[in-house]
């Protein structure tokens, strides 16, 4: 029975192991073709107009933030030019992780805890925005079956950055997202659905969505630029981490003012110097929780 035991620990541990070594592998320098379309229209309001397709493409250096056992951080840093780098969004991948900020709407996220078991041999994806606010959470197993290594999860988010400042027809994407390894790199395939949420929870569907975002590895010498902007702003970013994991391990309802000051909370995140003190960053934070 010992021997048994054994070979059961030796076999999580292995496919542990192949789940790092997946979700490390979105690291690096990628060329990205970006894809969006609608696909099908439930609204009922003749006046309806579907989002436009979009096609775009850029160049992304996935920097490796944090490498833990049990916690991966990898952060996505947008390159427009060598002189100009956006620090885009970030991936968590927490292992066996039982506490989500599951987005409501509105700028609103409901805290949940789940059991252990229900969770078991699962990672959690934890999407935040560029000011490392966040966006959603999403818990699944990686699938490594014949040739394919792939994740799964279907969660609730806020409105993309393509739709929030064109649309106010729906406050919710049901996003289903895979993020599969593929031999020229990775891929993140998703179908989602537009809603409308009242504040009661009642949802009404408007309409459907395929995206499908394609990551090429290049060399990391096209990535040269943004390798050093991270260099140089690392630090102000680990404690505009630091800051918002103190805000999440409070483990209650959170709430985001949109504006503070009229400006939103990456504009006064990204004003800062790149030796600029935790208190700062610490108080613009503080000054968008409500």
């Amino acid at each position: 029975m010992a021997a048994l035991g054994f070979a059961l620990t030796s076999a999580q541990e292995n496919k542990k192991a192949q789940d790092i070594r997946a979700i490390k592998s979105m690291c690096g320098c990628y060329e990205v073709e970006f894809n969006f379309a609608e696909t099908f229209q439930h609204s009922k309001d003749a006046n309806y107009k579907p989002s436009k397709t979009k096609l775009d493409s850029g160049l992304e250096w996935v920097e490796l933030v944090e490498d833990r056992s049990d916690k991966l951080v990898l952060q996505h840093l947008l390159l427009v030019s060598d002189s100009v780098i956006v620090k885009h969004w970030r991936q968590d991948w927490v292992y066996e992780n039982t506490d989500f900020y599951r987005f409501f709407k509105d700028k609103t996220w409901k805290f949940s805890a789940l059991p252990k078991a229900t969770v078991k041999g699962q990672w959690t994806q934890n999407v935040y925005q560029v000011d490392d606010s966040p966006r959603y959470s999403g818990s699944a197993t990686w699938i490594h079956a014949d040739g394919r290594h792939f994740w799964t999860s279907t969660t609730d988010a806020p409105l993309p950055r393509r739709e929030y400042t064109v649309r106010s027809d729906y406050n919710v994407l049901r996003r289903t997202n895979t993020h599969e390894i593929t031999s020229e790199g990775w891929t993140h395939d998703q179908d989602n659905e537009k809603i409308v949420r009242d504040d009661a929870g009642k949802d009404v569907l408007v309409a459907s969505e395929k995206g499908f975002d394609v990551y090429r590895k290049v060399s990391d010498s096209k990535c040269q630029a943004a390798r050093d902007y991270w260099k140089k702003n690392a630090a102000l970013w680990k404690n505009v981490r630091a800051k918002w994991q103190a805000v999440y391990g409070r483990k209650k309802d959170l709430n985001l003012a949109v504006k503070v000051n009229d400006s939103f909370l990456y504009e006064q995140l990204f004003d800062l110097k790149a030796d600029a003190g935790k208190q700062e960053s610490d108080r613009i934070i503080d000054s968008f929780i409500k």
